[in-house]
């Protein structure tokens, strides 16, 4: 169920989603509200479920994190159980940064960072495949970013 966001409200999540560190003063500013006014409309957004969290975004290279890949996961049988079984597991994955169900030929894509190639064969060796129902594997390796971002196009709402 979609909520109907006022310009305001858009305004705050626009620049929210530039910057979350923003000061609740400085956002007031921003978008014409007092700081009182601007901070129950965040809370509210918050509340509501629209904003999810607020987070950093931290640059895995910098860390020495060089690889990241892409990976489709069949699972063998597909039942409830087996899915809730396998998302137990992948959650306990620090690797795992992101994981969709999917329809189609494969059950799920999961987006895994690792220091090297070799970390990366480790992970899905000694982690990823010890799931019993991981019956298929198939990896696309990440070149280069050319893209990246978190930012959902308020305007379209």
């Amino acid at each position: 169920m979609a909520i109907t966001l006022d310009n305001t409200d858009k305004a705050i999540l626009r620049e929210l989603q530039k910057d979350a560190s923003i000061s609740n003063l400085d956002l007031s500013k921003k978008v014409g509200l007092s700081p009182s006014a601007c901070l129950a409309r965040t809370k509210n957004l918050v509340e509501t479920g629209i904003i999810k969290k607020f987070a950093t975004i931290v640059d895995e290279k910098k860390l020495g994190m060089e690889t990241l890949a892409f990976v489709l996961v069949n699972l063998t049988p597909l039942n409830r159980e087996t899915i809730h079984s396998f998302l137990e597991h992948i959650n306990g994955l620090p690797q795992v940064q992101e994981c969709y169900t999917l329809t189609g030929s494969h059950d799920f894509l999961l987006k895994v960072v690792a220091k090297d190639m070799e970390s990366y064969r480790d992970f899905i060796i000694d982690s990823l495949m010890q799931d019993c129902a991981v019956s298929r594997v198939e990896t696309s390796m990440v070149m280069k970013i050319e893209k990246r971002t978190v930012y959902v196009p308020i305007d379209e709402v």
